[in-house]
């Protein structure tokens, strides 16, 4: 699917949101919203911008790939929060947004005179959402927090990997994103409030408790049992069959058959029916018990076959099962062209650049990707001109003494 830059129709076209902050955490959740159709503004460093701009893949000329992505659909203007002009104008466009997005160390923006409590006094409706390590009240607020500090202690560092190695982690910046995630859930939450009752409130989300949230029952396990989840690869305890498998043609496919009805559909599938019923593992427990046996059993059978007959075998006979999909096959798959999971647009470097579209979709307001990443200060004097008032003279001064 092939865009242009487009006019907002989205559910949020009329929320405006000032994006301070830098690297991901704070600009995901700004992302999120502004796919959603929010206006994002986003504040960035006279001359440096947000290192985001040079994270991530580079191609050759030394630009981001990553940037186009976490930056779309906002508005870029500079600004030096480190200075009190710059921090007036901050105020002054947070005077007229809805919600305020940072990501800064707690403590910062109160330096900077843009604390909560300040700005509330003179915008009373205004939603402030802060994402850090730690959150912003407790003994570990003050400390530096970057999103794998946040994933071991959440608990999901601990769990991950191979039990013979040391914790690993994902290939993705997974504490930041979750901790966007939810700080994007507590900031319509708010919004709706603010819908309600007319006031606004401030959004905490930390790092850790975004992962911890997602940690299942880990805690009552302990609490309880006295049992302490560890890693186990690719598989879950107890949960089986339920692993990866090779194919005749040296692949390996996700198989999910662990329900009792869908362990009998594998085991026909297999040829097998009768193991749907044998005591071993005709129950969720039993084949918890034996997952090491069953496993075994079934990758003998998998490796038999060529990848594309065994997956079109286990659909036909209604057992999940699914290729590990990289990237190329992502853009080869036609499910991902269907429903346009990927959107291409025109960037003024790269040409056409692709990348995941919005998510998820809405039948009546859905979200769209208007814009790729803009350059910095692309939108200085949209802003600062036309929506602040001030003249082209005094944008200039601003610019020659570092303020923007």
């Amino acid at each position: 699917m092939a865009v242009e830059a487009t006019k907002s129709t989205g559910p949020l076209a009329d929320l405006r949101v000032v994006e301070m902050g830098q690297l991901l955490a704070g600009p995901f959740c700004g992302q999120l919203l502004g796919d959603l159709g929010a206006e994002v503004i986003k504040l960035e460093a006279p001359g440096t911008g947000d290192p985001m701009r040079q994270w991530g893949r580079e191609q050759s000329q030394g630009k981001s790939l990553w940037w186009p992505v976490v930056a779309r659909n906002k508005k870029s203007v500079t600004c030096n929060l480190r200075d009190e002009a710059g921090q007036r104008l901050a105020r002054q466009l947070i005077d007229r947004a809805d919600i305020v997005i940072e990501n800064f160390r707690p403590g910062t923006m109160e330096r900077w005179n843009l604390g909560f409590d300040r700005l509330r006094e003179h915008h009373p409706e205004l939603i402030m959402t802060r994402v850090t390590g730690y959150g912003q009240t407790g003994p570990y607020a003050p400390r530096a927090g970057y999103g794998s500090i946040g994933e071991a202690m959440g608990g999901i560092r601990y769990v991950t990997g191979d039990p013979e190695h040391a914790p690993a982690r994902t290939g993705i910046s997974l504490g930041d994103s979750l901790a966007a995630v939810f700080a994007t859930i507590g900031t319509l939450a708010a919004v709706h409030h603010r819908t309600n009752t007319g006031r606004g409130q401030m959004v905490d989300s930390a790092i850790y408790e975004a992962v911890l949230a997602m940690m299942e029952s880990l805690l009552p396990e302990w609490a309880v049992t006295g049992y302490q989840r560890e890693r186990t690869g690719p598989v879950l305890p107890n949960v089986a069959p339920s692993n990866v498998y090779p194919t005749a043609g040296g692949e390996m496919i996700l198989v999910a058959a662990n329900q009792d009805t869908v362990f009998a559909r594998l085991a026909t599938a297999m040829g097998r029916p009768e193991l749907a019923t044998d005591e071993r593992y005709a129950t969720h427990t039993a084949r918890g018990a034996r997952m090491a046996e069953l496993d075994e059993l079934i990758a003998s059978w998998t490796a038999t076959i060529g990848t594309g007959d065994l997956l079109d075998r286990l659909h036909a006979a209604g057992v999940p099962a699914g290729r590990i999909f990289t990237a190329r096959d992502m853009f080869a798959d036609p499910h991902f062209a269907a429903r346009e999971a990927i959107v291409r647009l025109t960037h003024p470097e790269f040409g056409e650049l692709p990348m995941q579209n919005v998510f998820p979709k809405l039948s009546e307001t859905p979200g769209a990707v208007r814009h790729p990443g803009p350059a910095l200060g692309e939108h200085n004097q949209d802003v600062y001109g036309d929506l602040l008032g001030l003249c082209p003279d005094t944008i200039e001064q601003l610019s020659a003494d570092g303020i923007i």
